[in-house]
């Protein structure tokens, strides 16, 4: 029997999901796909300055399943950036949180968001 999916809790949706050269045809060759857990990781990591620890208990997982999606995510957005391929956020194993005081800490910005983005999220089921 497969092990049941731990998911990662994610506080945040990017406002866009596709980067790069917009004026290129998204085919296999000419994108990279992060799933929302990589780029919650980036997030996290890189503009809020969590250390990995930090992250993984945001996420409400392992700090060595955050270090694995870290380094995935920078993978891609190195390629991205250096082959000129768009970057498409959408996907992964993640739930959205219920905002803070719901065991969200500091790097949760569901408050900060108003209703109007509470209404508009797509949670992975």
């Amino acid at each position: 029997m497969p092990r049941p999916i731990k998911w990662r809790r994610v506080c945040y949706l990017p406002e866009n999901n596709r980067f790069g050269p917009l004026d290129l045809n998204i085919d296999d060759q000419h994108h990279v796909r992060m799933t929302v857990d990589e780029y919650e990781t980036i997030r996290l990591i890189d503009l809020e300055g969590f250390t990995q620890e930090e992250c993984a208990k945001q996420m409400n997982v392992a700090r060595t399943t955050v270090q694995g999606i870290y380094v995935a995510a920078r993978k891609k957005l190195a390629e991205s950036l250096v082959n000129g391929k768009v970057l498409l956020i959408e996907g992964g194993e993640y739930r959205l949180c219920e905002g803070l005081g719901n065991g969200c800490g500091r790097g949760c910005h569901r408050h900060r968001r108003g209703r109007r983005y509470l209404d508009n999220e797509n949670q992975v089921d």
